[in-house]
């Protein structure tokens, strides 16, 4: 059982800082998978319930009563938006209050996917397949300026810190598409929908040799359809038309006008990127 000094901070608050959410969301993402489930939902919703209520809460904190059970019901009814049983950042920052809250500004400022993936291609300035600390310091800056966010470069370099410390799951200092995708909402997160089917460079290089039936070293929109579409079918992804046409369109944000090369897309779909 955790001791006093090992509760987590900051959520009595009533306003917390980015580097006080992220403090909250490293206490309880305990195996740092980057979601909070099983126990560690069951402890964060125990903890959040006495921090708001007071010690006095005892009942409604002790996951064995029906009425804690009720309550995680309640709550996972009001957050997991996707419906899997656990909690993202995303949906945390939706719940604590967080002052300047630089995870809703990304969303107000990149509402789909499509926007997300324009907004990529845009600061990904070296093509590198990455977006490095000083590429994420210009892609915040300009977030914050269209969300009408007063701040100073202590400010700026303090949130692209945190950002880096939220999402740079392996600790190389640079954001990989898929770790700065876990910004979006889980609806808009069409990456979300590929983690499973991940291909190997090998497979990759196969498919995209087959699907650029001119050999012209890019696939265009027609192309691409069809690809989707197979993948789609072949690993009995449950997608709509218009599932379908989102996903296209995002991907298709990626392109050098309508021209999608091999390195765009081995980075939405290969799970062993040589980028």
């Amino acid at each position: 059982m955790a001791t006093q000094a090992q509760q987590p901070p900051h959520l009595h608050l009533a306003e917390l800082t980015a580097a006080q959410f992220i403090d909250i969301w490293k206490h309880f993402d305990a195996d740092g998978n980057g979601y909070i489930e099983g126990k560690e939902l069951e402890n964060f919703i125990k903890e959040l319930e006495n921090a708001r209520r007071g010690a006095g809460a005892g009942m409604v904190s002790d996951p064995s009563h029906a009425a804690f059970k009720e309550k995680m019901k309640e709550f996972m009814a009001n957050f997991d938006k996707n419906a899997d049983g656990r909690i993202e950042m995303c949906e945390l920052a939706q719940l604590l209050p967080t002052e300047e809250n630089f995870l809703l500004c990304f969303r107000e400022f990149v509402g789909s996917s499509a926007e997300f993936m324009a907004a990529w291609r845009r600061y990904d300035s070296d093509r590198s397949g990455y977006i490095e600390s000083n590429e994420l310091k210009g892609f915040l800056s300009d977030l914050l300026k269209k969300a009408n966010k007063n701040y100073d470069d202590k400010k700026l370099k303090e949130y692209t810190q945190t950002i880096l410390r939220m999402f740079d799951l392996n600790g190389d200092g640079k954001l990989g598409l898929s770790e700065m995708a876990r910004l979006l909402p889980v609806q808009e997160n069409f990456l979300l929908k590929f983690e499973g089917i991940r291909l190997t460079v090998k497979e990759f290089d196969s498919l995209f040799t087959y699907y650029d039936k001119d050999g012209n070293g890019y696939i265009d929109e027609q192309e691409l359809d069809a690809l989707l579409k197979d993948l789609c079918d072949k690993n009995k992804m449950d997608v709509d038309s218009t599932g379908l046409v989102g996903y296209k369109k995002s991907i298709m944000a990626l392109s050098d006008g309508g021209k999608l090369y091999r390195t765009e897309l081995e980075i939405v779909l290969c799970r062993d990127s040589t980028l």
